[in-house]
């Protein structure tokens, strides 16, 4: 677990079994790590931006083309409230997700919140390789992300659980989350 300075936390509450849900900047890897992490804990994983397509009807850069980012957030925040009282899962949300008020006292409420930090350089890097995300288009990943931690990393230290998720293989990240749920 990452201690930062500028973010300091307590020990994280024990896990009693609630939905987790993974938090973070595109690119942390919270899709990937969340499917590993709720096969290792054997539950089910679920991914909110599929669950949003899926209750659409239209991928998510369509959504914000056609309607805007506050329609999206919107659609988001519905979406995650369902997916909370679905029992005990692993789920990924979208980077903006934990932003927004309602969505993030859900998350807190009723789930066990997860932050999965890199810097920016790291969080570049990775989503450089497809360009599908929404917010990146025809922009440099590196001062968009900059720009997001600055703005998003407040409120992601409000997650119980902090977990530095840098150059590292994903089943690195996965087993320091599982270490700190007590759970290895």
């Amino acid at each position: 677990m990452l201690q930062s300075p500028a973010f300091p936390q307590p020990d994280p509450p024990r896990w009693t079994g609630q939905p987790i849900v993974l938090v973070g900047l595109m690119g942390a890897g919270k899709s990937t790590v969340g499917r590993r992490l709720a096969a290792r804990l054997n539950l089910p994983f679920v991914d909110a931006d599929s669950e949003i397509e899926t209750a659409a009807g239209m991928s998510i850069p369509d959504i914000f083309e056609r309607f805007g980012e506050p329609y999206f957030r919107d659609g988001e925040r519905r979406v995650i409230a369902r997916l909370m009282t679905g029992g005990k899962r692993v789920i990924a949300t979208g980077g903006g997700a934990f932003v927004d008020p309602d969505t993030r006292a859900a998350i807190l409420a009723r789930g066990y919140a997860v932050w999965l930090d890199a810097t920016p350089a790291v969080l570049a890097d990775r989503v450089s390789r497809r360009d599908t995300r929404p917010l990146l288009r025809g922009r440099d990943p590196l001062v968009v992300l900059e720009d997001l931690a600055r703005v998003r990393n407040p409120f992601y230290a409000l997650a119980p659980l902090h977990i530095s998720s840098q150059r590292a293989p994903h089943d690195a990240t996965v087993n320091a989350i599982l270490k700190a749920l007590g759970q290895i």
